[in-house]
C-alpha cells in the first residue's frame, strides 16, 4: 500500500502519514470556479492538481472509498454584472459557463468529481448556519446585513500565520458603517429588486461568498472530513473565513488544508494588459491538446509556481509524441490494456506510486515514467502504460491509439519515404557507415520526424515541427 505525505497549510508540515477518518470514505472538498466565464490557464492548476490527488486516493483506497466534492458559485456579484451587460438572464449565464468549463477540464484530462453542488441549491443550509451563529454569538444582524464577529473567534489567522492587526494593515477590508469590526466579514447581504434573492430571517438577500464553502462542504462531507484545496490566493481572507465560521458553527471542519501555487505565463504574472493572457479553450483552440495541457502542468511541483511557456509546450508535445510511439510500436491499444488487466499484467509500479505519494511529487513521477518507458515488451511497458493512465495523461486507450497512429493521415507518398530512409539508416549503422547514418538522421530530424529505436528496431511517429516538404525530393 502507498503511504501518502501531503504538506499541510494548516500544520506547515509534511511529516505526519496522511491518515483518513474513515479509510471507507476519504473525503475531499475543493473549491471551485465563480461562473461568469470561461476558465483561464490559471483556474486549470488547481483542477489538474486535485485531479491527481483524487486519483492517488481512489488508487490507495478504491474508487468507491473517496468522496471528492467541487462546488460552483452561481451566486456572485460578478455574474450579476456580465448578466447587466450582456442582457442575459442569470441561469443562462452560469449554465453555459458551467458546461464550458466542465468541457474544457474534461479536455485536460480531469476526472468529474462525485459531487458538484451549485451553491444556489444550498440557502436553505447557509441560512441555517448564520442562524446558528448568531445564536451562539458568534455573528450579529446590522441593517439588512449578517456580520460574523472575527473577534469572537480567538484562532483567527491560524491557517494564513497573520495577526489579525497584520491582516486589516495588509488588506484591502471594507469599513461600512454596521460592521462592529473592519475585520468582519459578510455572511448575508440584501438584494435589490434587481439582484437575484432569497427571503430569510434578515428580509430578502443573498449569501456571502464565504458561507457557501462551509454550508455545501457540511452537507455532503459531514462536520469534519480529510482534506480542503485550492489554489493559495485563497488561503486568506476565503479559507480563513471557512474554518472561523465552521468551527464557530461546531463543525471540526478540514483536516488537511492543500493550497497550490500560482501560474505565470513566460516568467510574467498572467494579465490582459500584459497580452499574455489566454483560457484553456484558446489553447485547444489553438490545437494544442489537452494533455499537452496536463504535462506541462505537472513538471512543476504543485507547491511552486507554474511558469507556462512556449519552450515547456513543445517539450512536452514532444515528449508525449515519443511515449505514444513507444507504446504504438509494441500494439498498445484498448484491446491491449484489456487483455493485459485480464492477466494480471496491469499493475501500478510502486516506484512512481511511492514517488507521487510524496506529497504529489508529479515531477519525480514523470521522471519515472521516462525509466519505465524503456520497457522492450507490451508486458514490461504495463507499469508505464498505469502510470500514464494514473497521471491523467492517458483516459482513453482507443483514443491513444488514435493519436499515436496519425501518420495514417499523411500524404500516400509520405510514410514509405519514412520508412525507406530509416530502412537506409538501418542498413547504414549495420555497416557501420557512421557518416551515412548521421545524414539520414539529420534529414529526418529537419523533417520534424521522430524516430523511436528499441531493441535494434526503428519506429517514427510526426514532432510538433513536422514538415514533409523536406522530404519532397525524394517521392
Amino acid at each position: 500500500m502507498t503511504d501518502i505525505y501531503l504538506y499541510n497549510t494548516k500544520t506547515r508540515t509534511k511529516g505526519q502519514q496522511f491518515t483518513p477518518i474513515d479509510d471507507k470514505n476519504v473525503r475531499m472538498y475543493v473549491c471551485g470556479p465563480t461562473v461568469y466565464d470561461r476558465a483561464h490557464l490559471g483556474n486549470a492548476r488547481p483542477v489538474i492538481v486535485f485531479d491527481v490527488l483524487n486519483r492517488l486516493l481512489r488508487h490507495v483506497y478504491g474508487d468507491k472509498h473517496v468522496t471528492y466534492v467541487r462546488n460552483f458559485t452561481d451566486v456572485d456579484d460578478k455574474i450579476n454584472a456580465r448578466a447587466a451587460e450582456s442582457g442575459r438572464s442569470i441561469g443562462d449565464i452560469t449554465d453555459e459557463t458551467i458546461q464550458w468549463f466542465l468541457d474544457d477540464m474534461g479536455a485536460v484530462g480531469a476526472i468529474e468529481p462525485d459531487h458538484m453542488p451549485r451553491a444556489t441549491a444550498y440557502i436553505a443550509p447557509m441560512v441555517a448556519m448564520i442562524e446558528d451563529l448568531i445564536a451562539k454569538g458568534h455573528a450579529y444582524a446590522a441593517e439588512g446585513h449578517v456580520l460574523f464577529s472575527v473577534s469572537s473567534y480567538a484562532e483567527y489567522g491560524a491557517l494564513s500565520g497573520r495577526s489579525v492587526d497584520d491582516m486589516i494593515a495588509g488588506a484591502r477590508v471594507e469599513v461600512a458603517p454596521y460592521k462592529r469590526d473592519p475585520m468582519d466579514f459578510v455572511l448575508w447581504k440584501p438584494s435589490d429588486a434587481d439582484t437575484p434573492g432569497w427571503d430569510s430571517p434578515w428580509g430578502r438577500g443573498r449569501p456571502g461568498w464565504h458561507i457557501e464553502c462551509s454550508a455545501m462542504a457540511h452537507d455532503l462531507l459531514g462536520a469534519q472530513f480529510d482534506i480542503h484545496g485550492g489554489g493559495n490566493d485563497l488561503t486568506f481572507p476565503h479559507h480563513e473565513n471557512e474554518i472561523a465560521q465552521s468551527k464557530c458553527a461546531g463543525h471540526d471542519f478540514a483536516n488537511v488544508w492543500l493550497h497550490n501555487e500560482m501560474l505565470q505565463v513566460e516568467g510574467k504574472k498572467m494579465s490582459k494588459s500584459l497580452g499574455n493572457f489566454f483560457t484553456v479553450r484558446d489553447l485547444l483552440d489553438q490545437g494544442v491538446s489537452g494533455e499537452v495541457i496536463r504535462l506541462v502542468m505537472l513538471s512543476t511541483h504543485y507547491r511552486k509556481p507554474m511558469d507556462w511557456t512556449e519552450t515547456k509546450r513543445k517539450e512536452a508535445e514532444k515528449t508525449l509524441s515519443d511515449w505514444m510511439s513507444v507504446l504504438q510500436k509494441h500494439g498498445y491499444s484498448a484491446k491491449t490494456v484489456e487483455i493485459l488487466k485480464a492477466a494480471g499484467d496491469w499493475a501500478a509500479d510502486a516506484e512512481l506510486m511511492g514517488v507521487l505519494g510524496n506529497d504529489l511529487n508529479t515531477p519525480g513521477a514523470l521522471a519515472r515514467l521516462h525509466v519505465l518507458s524503456k520497457g522492450r515488451t507490451a508486458e514490461a511497458l504495463a507499469p508505464f502504460a498505469h502510470g500514464l493512465e494514473t497521471l491523467g495523461l492517458v483516459s482513453d486507450w482507443s483514443a491513444a491509439e488514435a493519436s499515436a497512429s496519425d501518420g495514417d493521415d499523411l500524404e500516400d507518398w509520405i510514410a514509405p519515404v519514412i520508412d525507406r530512409l530509416l530502412v537506409e539508416r538501418s542498413t547504414a549503422r549495420a555497416d557501420k557507415n557512421w557518416g551515412e547514418a548521421d545524414r539520414l538522421r539529420d534529414l529526418l530530424n529537419a523533417a520534424g520526424v521522430q524516430v523511436t529505436d528499441i531493441a535494434g528496431e526503428a519506429s517514427w511517429a510526426q514532432g510538433p515541427d513536422f514538415d514533409p516538404s523536406v522530404l519532397e525530393a525524394l517521392k
